[in-house]
C-alpha cells in the first residue's frame, strides 16, 4: 500500500490523517501520556490488525535531515521498518556521503541505497523486506533522546505515538548548531490541538536534538563539493523561477508543447483517420452485407460505434505526443518549477499555495483532482477550491480543441489549443479570486512547500510508464463511454419525433429524430453565442454527460465518414466543410469568432457526470449545485461575450 506522503505523523491535511491512523493504529494524536486515563485506548481498541506489518521509509540522502524526524516518529509506534535511502546519485554529485552502516545502525532498521530511475538496488530492497517480515520477536527498541540507548529509561518515556511536528525547510544540511536542540516553534498552526504539555515540546526538542546527532555519526560533506556553492540547478533556477521572467517562460514552453503537439500529430491523424474511414468501415459493411444484417444493425455498427469511436482513435496520436512531452517536462524537474512559479501568482490573488497541486492534476482529469483535495487541511480551501477544478481543461476536452482549431484555423491551431489553456487558467484564477471575496472572505492564503528535485535528463523508462498509464486510463475511460454515449444517440436518433408517413424506426433523418429534436428545441438558448444549430446542441449534450463523446457526437450527427470527399490535408474533409457550413450559417457569416465562443463554451461548462458526483461526494449537494450553476453561467455569458464582440473584427 503506498501511503500519502508527508513530512510528520501530526496531520494537517485528512491524507496525512490517514497515513497517521494507519500506522498509529488509533485516530487520536495526542501522546497517551497526555491523554485523561479514560480516554486511553486499550490495546484492543488500538486495532493493531489494522496496522501495517512492516513500512518502508523512502529517505532523501542529498536532504536526510527532511527525513529523519519522520522516521522518529515511525519508529516511535513499533511498527516494523526499512528505510530505502534515494538520491544517492544526487548526494555524491553534491560531495555528500552517508555512511549506510552507521546509519543503520544508528535507526536501528535496515537501510538499503536505492537508484529508482536506474532501477539500482531494488533486489537489495525486496530482499530486506523479506528478512523483516520473516524475522522472530518484536522489532529493535527504538531510543528517542540523544545518548539513550535501546532500553534506556529516555526511550520508554518517549511513548508508542509521535506528537511533534518537523519542520522539513529548517534544512539541516548545514553543520548542526552548537545547542543540543532547536526549540519547537509555538505557531499554533505547526502544532497538534493537544501539544501544548511539556511533555510533548521535550519529545519534539529531543527529536530535533537526534537528528543533529544522526547526521554528524552518519555523513560526511567533502569540503569543494557542489554542495557548498550553488549547483547548476541553483543557476538555472534563477532564471526559470525568477519572478519577472518566470511565468512568461512557463508560458513559452506550453506554447511549444501545444503547437508542437498540434504539427506532429496532423498527419498521423490523417492516415488513421482514411484507416477508419476506408478500410474498417468498407471491412465491416462488407461483412454485416453478407451475413444479411438489417438496416438497423448497419447504422448502429458502421456509422454509429466504427464512426465515433474511429473519430475519437485518431486523435490517440495526439495524445501520445503531448503526454511524451509533458512527462519529458516532468522528469527533468521542470514542472515543479512550473508549479512555484505559478503558485506565486495564485498566492498574490488570496488562494491557498498547496491547491495548485490538485489543480495541476486536473490538467489531467478533473475527477482525481477533486480527490486530491484532501491535501488541504481547511474544509473552506476544500470547498473553494472543489469550485474552481471545473474550469481547469482536462484532457478530454483537448480532442475538440484540436478537431475545430484545425477545421476552422489551420496551421495556427497550436496557437489556439494554447490559448484555451490560457484562458483555463485565467478561469482559475478569476472565479477563484470572485469566490474568495464573496463566499470565502474568511479564508487567507498559505504557501506552499513543495520540494524542488534537482534537474536532470529524462528516461526513457520514466517517460514511457507515465505516457501509457495515461494514455491507457483515457482510453479506458473514454471507451466505455463513447460506446455507450454513441448507442444511446444512434437509439435517438433512429426514433422519428413526429408520425410523419414512410419515417419509422430508423428511417427518418437524424434531423427529425427525437434527438434532432431536443437539440433543435435547446439551440435557441445558443443564438446570441452564435453557435445557435442543433448539431452544436447536440454534442454539448452528450458532452454534459462525458466529454469524450463531444467529438463522436459531432462525427454522429453529420455521418461523415467518406474518403473519398476528403479535401486538402488541414481542411478536415467533408466533416470539416460542413462543420464550418454550419458555423457560417448559425453565426451570420462570423465563423471565427462563433466556433472560439463554443470552445469556451465548452471550457467552462460542466465537465461531465462524474465530475458532479465526485463533487458531490466531497462537497455535498448545496455545494455542487451552486458550482455546477455557477459554471453554466459563466459559461454561456463568456461564449455571449467573445462571439459579440469577435464579430467586430471577424
Amino acid at each position: 500500500m503506498d501511503l500519502p506522503g508527508t513530512y510528520s505523523l501530526v496531520p494537517r491535511s485528512p491524507d496525512e490523517e490517514l497515513t497517521r491512523d494507519l500506522l498509529t493504529g488509533h485516530p487520536d494524536d495526542r501522546h497517551p501520556d497526555d491523554r485523561p486515563s479514560d480516554d486511553r485506548p486499550s490495546d484492543a481498541g488500538r486495532s493493531a490488525e489494522a496496522r501495517p506489518d512492516l513500512v518502508v521509509i523512502a529517505a532523501d540522502a542529498a536532504n536526510l535531515a527532511r527525513n529523519l524526524y519522520l522516521i522518529a516518529e515511525v519508529r516511535e509506534t513499533g511498527v516494523r521498518c526499512v528505510v530505502a535511502l534515494t538520491m544517492t546519485d544526487v548526494a555524491a554529485a553534491r560531495g555528500i556521503a552517508i555512511d549506510v552502516a552507521a546509519l543503520a545502525a544508528e535507526l536501528g532498521v535496515p537501510v538499503v541505497p536505492v537508484v529508482p530511475r536506474r532501477r539500482q538496488g531494488l533486489a537489495g530492497l525486496a530482499a530486506a523486506v523479506r528478512r523483516e517480515l520473516s524475522a522472530d520477536g518484536p522489532p529493535r527498541p527504538f531510543a528517542l533522546q540523544p545518548g539513550a540507548a535501546p532500553g534506556h529509561p529516555a526511550a520508554a518515556s518517549a511513548g508508542p505515538v509521535a506528537t511533534g511536528p518537523p519542520h522539513p525547510a529548517r534544512e539541516a544540511d548545514a553543520p548542526p548548531p552548537a545547542r543540543t536542540a532547536e526549540p519547537l516553534p509555538l505557531d499554533s498552526a505547526d502544532r497538534s490541538p493537544h501539544e501544548d504539555s511539556d511533555a510533548g515540546l521535550l519529545r519534539a526538542e529531543a527529536r530535533y536534538a537526534w537528528v543533529h546527532e544522526v547526521l554528524a555519526a552518519v555523513r560526511t560533506q567533502r569540503h569543494g563539493g557542489a554542495g557548498h556553492g550553488r549547483t547548476l540547478s541553483d543557476r538555472v533556477d534563477r532564471v526559470l523561477t525568477s519572478r519577472w521572467l518566470g511565468i512568461p517562460l512557463f508560458l513559452g514552453v506550453m506554447w511549444l508543447v501545444f503547437t508542437a503537439t498540434t504539427t506532429l500529430a496532423k498527419p498521423l491523424q490523417d492516415g488513421l483517420e482514411a484507416f477508419f474511414d476506408g478500410p474498417v468501415a468498407g471491412a465491416a459493411s462488407g461483412g454485416l452485407d453478407a451475413l444479411g444484417a438489417p438496416d438497423w444493425l448497419r447504422g448502429l455498427l458502421v456509422d454509429g460505434v466504427i464512426g465515433g469511436v474511429g473519430q475519437l482513435l485518431t486523435f490517440v496520436p495526439l495524445m501520445i505526443i503531448m503526454f511524451v512531452l509533458l512527462a519529458v517536462l516532468e522528469d527533468s524537474g521542470y514542472m515543479a518549477r512550473a508549479a512555484f512559479v505559478v503558485d506565486r501568482a495564485m498566492r498574490r490573488l488570496g488562494l491557498p499555495g498547496r491547491a495548485f497541486l490538485p489543480i495541476i492534476v486536473g490538467f489531467g482529469c478533473n475527477v482525481p483532482a477533486l480527490a486530491g483535495l484532501r491535501i488541504l487541511g481547511n474544509p473552506r480551501q476544500r470547498l473553494l477550491v472543489g469550485m474552481i477544478i471545473p474550469y481547469v481543461s482536462c484532457s478530454a476536452r483537448l480532442t475538440v480543441y484540436v478537431l475545430l482549431a484545425g477545421v476552422f484555423f489551420g496551421s495556427a491551431a497550436g496557437t489556439v489549443v494554447f490559448a484555451m489553456y490560457v484562458v483555463s487558467i485565467l478561469l482559475v484564477l478569476t472565479i477563484g479570486l470572485l469566490l474568495r471575496r464573496t463566499l470565502f472572505r474568511e479564508l487567507r492564503g498559505e504557501a506552499l512547500v513543495l520540494e524542488l528535485p534537482p534537474y536532470r535528463l529524462p528516461t526513457f523508462r520514466v517517460v514511457g510508464t507515465q505516457t501509457w498509464l495515461k494514455l491507457t486510463g483515457f482510453l479506458r475511460t473514454a471507451s466505455g463511454i463513447i460506446v455507450a454515449t454513441v448507442t444511446a444517440v444512434w437509439l435517438l436518433s433512429a426514433i422519428p419525433a413526429g408520425a410523419a408517413p414512410g419515417t419509422g424506426f430508423g428511417a427518418a433523418p437524424i434531423e427529425q429524430s427525437v434527438f434532432g429534436a431536443t437539440s433543435r428545441a435547446v439551440a435557441p438558448v445558443f443564438a446570441p453565442a452564435g453557435f445557435g444549430d442543433w448539431h452544436a446542441a447536440a454534442a454539448l449534450g452528450t458532452g454534459f454527460v462525458a466529454k469524450e463523446a463531444v467529438v463522436a457526437t459531432v462525427a454522429q450527427t453529420y455521418g461523415a465518414r467518406q474518403p473519398d470527399d476528403a479535401g486538402p490535408a488541414g481542411d478536415g474533409g467533408e466533416l470539416g466543410t460542413r462543420l464550418r457550413a454550419t458555423f457560417t450559417a448559425s453565426s451570420g457569416g462570423h465563423p471565427l469568432p462563433a466556433v472560439l465562443a463554443f470552445l469556451v463554451f465548452l471550457l467552462a461548462y460542466t465537465p461531465c457526470m462524474t465530475t458532479i458526483a465526485t463533487q458531490w461526494h466531497e462537497m455535498g449537494r448545496r455545494m455542487t449545485l451552486l458550482s455546477n450553476g455557477l459554471q453554466l453561467a459563466v459559461a454561456w455569458l463568456l461564449a455571449v461575450g467573445v462571439f459579440q464582440i469577435g464579430r467586430l473584427w471577424w
